[in-house]
């Protein structure tokens, strides 16, 4: 368990988290949304021990990450911006996380390698910013860690290629116990893998929650009802957006879809639905609630 404990940090005069409070469970995919400068990567900094924070405590599985070898050991850190060293392969790149990660499996790297189509002989650094994407991700999944940190880990990758990843985390996670953490500016791009949710805005945490639980209790709801009828729509339910186009009412409402479709259906609509909800009409009604616009802080 990755817990969070009102975690600030800051350079010079400028916050780029403050008192953050998160707590992430054990085999679960986690999605850290935020635009440029919401503080995900300095986030992750912390969480992977790179970046002491100036208040609070990161715990993984109990102790506390800062300056501590076994705590860190089960975190693998994959930054926006990888590292290799001058000069080395892939290959190298595997010996050398093999010291700092002994379970790192390098008999399984190879056949990764194979089947990504990377040359473990070639230089790194002659790699195209895709591939070297893909090799951080190959050295992560290998080293056998319990905590993925992955920034911006599928800015780069192509669909098919995007879609694979994925899938392996599935696996990992089925498997070997794997959590992943994503941090990313695209919404869409987690809508399909991840159990929970953060968004994360001027260095605070605007929203976090379970993916399911957000699904479950909000719902969109099409209707043709007389116009006398919609005060007493407002009245008896928690509707969060509502708009019209001639007489169809489109909203967004929370609750269970049976006591909604009930409570609709007492005032004799001539047409109701109920229609799918996106991740990102999920969230625009979420912040609005709150008083934010999220398109214009994510999109």
């Amino acid at each position: 368990m990755i817990e969070i404990k009102n975690v600030s940090k800051s350079f010079g005069d400028i916050e780029a988290v403050s008192g953050v409070s998160l707590t992430w469970k054990e085999e679960n995919v986690f999605g850290l949304l935020g635009t440029n400068g919401a503080g995900k990567s300095t986030l992750l900094r912390m969480i992977a021990g790179v970046l002491k924070p100036d208040e609070g405590e990161i715990l993984i599985d109990g102790d506390n990450v800062w300056d501590n070898p076994r705590a860190k050991s089960k975190i693998f850190y994959i930054s926006d911006e990888q590292f290799f060293y001058p000069n080395t392969t892939a290959e190298k790149m595997a010996e050398i996380y093999k010291v700092y990660y002994p379970d790192f499996d390098q008999r399984r790297f190879r056949k990764f390698l194979l089947r990504f189509g990377l040359e473990g002989e070639r230089k790194v650094q002659t790699y195209s910013k895709g591939m070297k994407k893909q090799l951080s991700l190959l050295l992560g999944l290998c080293s056998n860690v319990s905590y993925l940190l992955c920034d911006e880990t599928f800015d780069g990758l192509d669909p098919v290629m995007r879609q694979g990843i994925k899938g392996i985390f599935a696996r990992e996670i089925d498997e070997k116990g794997l959590t992943p953490v994503i941090a990313s500016h695209n919404l869409r791009e987690l809508e399909d893998i991840c159990d929970h949710i953060g968004l994360l805005h001027k260095g605070g945490v605007l929203l976090s929650r379970d993916l399911g639980d957000l699904k479950l209790n909000l719902h969109k709801i099409q209707c043709v009802l007389p116009e006398e009828a919609e005060e007493h729509l407002r009245e008896s339910l928690e509707i969060l957006t509502m708009n019209r186009r001639g007489k169809l009412l489109t909203l967004t409402v929370r609750g269970s879809e049976e006591d909604i479709l009930k409570r609709i259906g007492e005032l004799k609509p001539v047409f109701m639905e109920v229609l799918p909800l996106s991740l990102e009409e999920i969230f625009i009604s979420e912040t609005e609630v709150v008083g934010y616009d999220i398109k214009n802080i994510i999109f």
